[in-house]
């Protein structure tokens, strides 16, 4: 268990790395709209019940702050048509086409400037007002009852409990992918996503600090906590992620296409966390059992949601060999288990604010930090030589 101190300078660190909470509000606000521009009497897919909802890192509530400190971020969105369309009815296509015709219209409606950018599998709407958003919307209509029963199976096979591995494979959907071989044929072939089951999954976790998450509620005048948005429950292992993520995107920030990516160490940490109370502790416990949690075979890192997934399926694919997936992840593990031990054990303030700055490229409040911890302007350490700013190069890790 972390000391008092340990657990105040990494709640600092969490803190410092949250988005403000108007960007959440303008995000909730921006779905919604959509959803409801999507519900109108003039929108095409009007007749097939769509579905608007987040997902990604704003849904679970684990945004970082732009490491660029530019206010620009990804809103990941699902549309799910709920019925009319079908693999057997519609191609990939279709179902893409008849989406991104609706999303032109709102751009249009809501004087939106940038065009509608179309990606692999979604539509990219671009926001440039005061918080600038990347809108992302990805199209997709429910899985066939069929496939909900094999990936149910599954679930349960990887240990799941009867009640969520139900609860989540009712939620799973087939999504458009243009670079399939499918994608402009009636097929059955297409890709399965569950975005939103995998945030009941990775909810599921973060109840594991029960106590803490019925307190948050109550302070939040919510009668339990599934009353509230996911960001704002403040879990440990939200914020976890976040300095996780905060300390990948340092590490390889002239190596963004070696970076381990963030559906791995998110995973791998739900995966690690144990409901520990707080945020020092539960990256203690992640970082120490992560390792464990990467399977010898494959799949590698399976999906919590469909176990035949293997979110780390690029470390064994040929095509990627070049950009060595798996020894950065391994690297960046040995890195995170150091880094967070010097941060965590400094108590001089100003070696910890340049500790912080360098790995995290993030800034501390050193007068609030001297209150919290009681320590006072001059506080003599030794420092790890090997760790030295100016003996230590600034990225080690990186490939020559």
């Amino acid at each position: 268990m972390s000391d008092q101190k340990t657990r105040t300078i990494i709640e600092e660190l969490a803190a410092s790395l949250d988005i403000p909470e108007t960007a959440y509000d303008k995000a909730e606000a921006r779905y919604k709209d959509l959803g409801a521009y999507f519900d109108g009497p003039d929108a095409k897919c009007n007749p097939f019940s769509p579905h608007i909802y987040p997902q990604g890192s704003f849904r679970l509530g684990t945004v970082v702050r732009p490491l660029n400190g530019t206010c620009e971020y990804d809103l990941d969105l699902g549309c799910r048509l709920r019925k009319g369309i079908a693999k057997g009815s519609h191609t990939q296509q279709q179902l893409k086409t008849l989406v991104g015709v609706d999303l032109e219209s709102y751009r249009k409606v809501r004087q939106i400037e940038e065009k509608l950018e179309e990606k692999s599998r979604c539509w990219r709407l671009s926001y440039k007002d005061d918080i600038r958003f990347h809108l992302d919307c990805v199209p997709s209509i429910p899985e066939d009852e069929a496939t909900k029963s094999v990936i149910r199976m599954a679930m349960l096979e990887a240990g799941s409990v009867e009640s969520l591995a139900r609860n989540v494979t009712n939620l799973a959907g087939a999504i458009t992918d243009r670079r399939s071989p499918f994608f402009s044929v009636i097929s059955p072939n297409w890709k399965i996503s569950n975005s939103e089951g995998y945030s009941l999954w990775f909810e599921s976790r973060m109840k594991l600090a029960r106590e803490l998450m019925e307190m948050h509620a109550f302070s939040a005048k919510a009668a339990k906590v599934d009353d509230l948005p996911a960001h704002k429950w403040k879990s440990p292992l939200q914020q976890a992620v976040q300095i996780l993520k905060r300390h990948r995107d340092v590490m390889f920030e002239d190596d963004l296409e070696g970076a381990p990516i963030s559906i791995i160490i998110t995973t791998l940490s739900a995966a690690a966390y144990q409901g520990e109370q707080d945020v020092a502790s539960a990256l203690q416990r992640i970082l120490s059992d992560m390792r464990s949690c990467v399977r010898n075979s494959i799949p590698r890192v399976p999906n919590p949601v469909n176990p035949a997934e293997d979110f780390a399926d690029k470390w064994h694919d040929p095509a990627f060999r070049h950009l060595q997936l798996e020894e950065n992840f391994w690297l960046w593990l040995e890195r995170a288990q150091e880094d967070f031990r010097i941060v965590a054990n400094a108590r001089d303030i100003t070696y910890l604010e340049e500790q912080v700055n360098m790995k995290f490229a993030a800034s501390l409040s050193a007068d609030r930090l001297k209150e919290s911890l009681g320590l006072g302007s001059i506080n003599v350490v030794t420092r790890p030589k090997s760790h030295d700013v100016a003996t230590s190069p600034a990225k080690p890790w990186l490939r020559v």
